[in-house]
């Protein structure tokens, strides 16, 4: 009989035993959808949602309304459907979503809950967890030692951690002139995360940020690492949801055409890291598109406690639309809004569209073994 055996050893969470150490990153808006984590929960990896947007994107897919909450049960609900492990990324940034999408992942029984996008303090407090793992994302030990000591208030522990470095895609956890410090290169930011994460209870540490290939991901578990979190590759393959022009373009970029964004940038003040041929990034290069705000996931209470506040509705001088821009790179609204393509650092190197099972083949380094039945 032959089968396929990953070379790597399996990441455990929460009891959990994940055959393959790779998490696929979630990518919003609509990039990683049920279609891209079942397929990479099949493949033995732990496939992830992202929650930003969803109640949009599930009510266009099926015909009917979906709130926040019910968009977020059924997502991790179909990427659980076909076996393996599938969780949900929900950004703390999503203010006004934030609660609801944690509370239908919970109910669904997602896996993992991967939070970020700023510190998911109360995280715990929302709902008890269960067998769901939660997994905050941060940039440094010392923002996992205020996590730990604020969830320690709250009887529990991080079920592990996800450090992400300054090569990821999408919005970065440092300020724009940290971002290529050479204390922030992510396999110096591993070893006191690491001893942090050891101190509050030894839970897996999960790298993330410019990790292309096999070979990356055996110098990382080597290093300590327990498991890895990729984007840009699964968002080139046949499964993921991005549009077939973001992954073109994806395809088709070169070293000098990612950037990190930041005027114009994300109205979520964060460094953002993009392909420049963007249209949306070159409209409010030129000032070309009027601010508005018809979607409003990345609005902030008024003083008056209601969600009306977003720098890009406001005025467009150093602000794109984030949520308009993202939506429409996943196919939503294309036919009004131009897209948005946000892409990690090593994204010139993709040269193919492939599956997911290619992919995962690959990054786990599979070798067929032969193995006769006994006698």
């Amino acid at each position: 009989m032959l089968y396929s055996k990953s070379m790597l050893p399996e990441l455990i969470i929460k009891g959990e035993k994940i055959e393959v150490p790779i998490i696929q990153g979630g990518m919003g808006v609509g990039v990683s959808l049920h279609p891209l984590a079942s397929a990479v929960a099949r493949e033995g990896g732990l496939g992830i949602v992202s929650s930003a947007c969803l109640d949009r994107l599930v009510s266009k897919r099926t015909g009917k309304k979906f709130n926040t909450y019910e968009a977020a049960y059924e997502e991790v609900s179909l990427a659980k459907a076909a076996g393996g492990f599938a969780g949900i990324n929900i950004m703390v940034a999503l203010v006004r979503d934030y609660e609801d999408s944690v509370k239908g992942a919970l109910d669904a029984g997602a896996d993992v809950i991967i939070s970020g996008a700023g510190l998911p303090l109360n995280l715990p407090a929302i709902q008890p967890p269960k067998d769901t793992a939660l997994v905050p994302i941060v940039s440094s030990a010392r923002a996992l030692e205020i996590i730990c000591k604020k969830w320690e208030r709250l009887g529990y522990r991080p079920d592990a951690v996800v450090l992400e470095g300054p090569l990821a895609g999408g919005h970065l956890g440092f300020k724009i002139d940290q971002i290529y410090f050479e204390s922030n290169k992510l396999e110096n930011l591993l070893p006191p995360v690491k001893d942090m994460a050891i101190k509050y209870g030894n839970f897996p540490v999960i790298v993330a940020g410019g990790i292309y290939e096999h070979n990356d991901i055996v110098r990382f578990l080597r290093m300590g690492a327990d498991g890895i979190q990729m984007g840009t590759r699964f968002l080139a393959t046949e499964e993921s949801s991005a549009t077939q022009e973001y992954k073109q373009a994806v395809v088709n970029a070169k070293d000098e055409d990612i950037l990190v964004a930041e005027k114009p940038g994300s109205p979520c003040g964060l460094p953002f890291r993009i392909i420049k041929q963007s249209p949306m990034y070159v409209s409010a290069l030129k000032r070309l598109r009027k601010p508005k705000c018809d979607k409003g996931y990345v609005l902030l209470k008024d003083a008056e406690g209601k969600f009306t506040r977003c720098p890009a509705k406001e005025y467009n001088e150093n602000y794109f639309c984030i949520c308009n821009g993202l939506l429409s790179s996943a196919g939503y609204n294309p036919d009004k809004e131009e897209p948005l393509y946000t892409v990690g650092t090593n994204a010139s190197r993709v040269e193919r569209i492939v599956t997911v099972k290619t992919l995962m083949d690959e990054l786990a380094g599979r070798v067929v073994v032969s193995q006769s039945k006994p006698l």
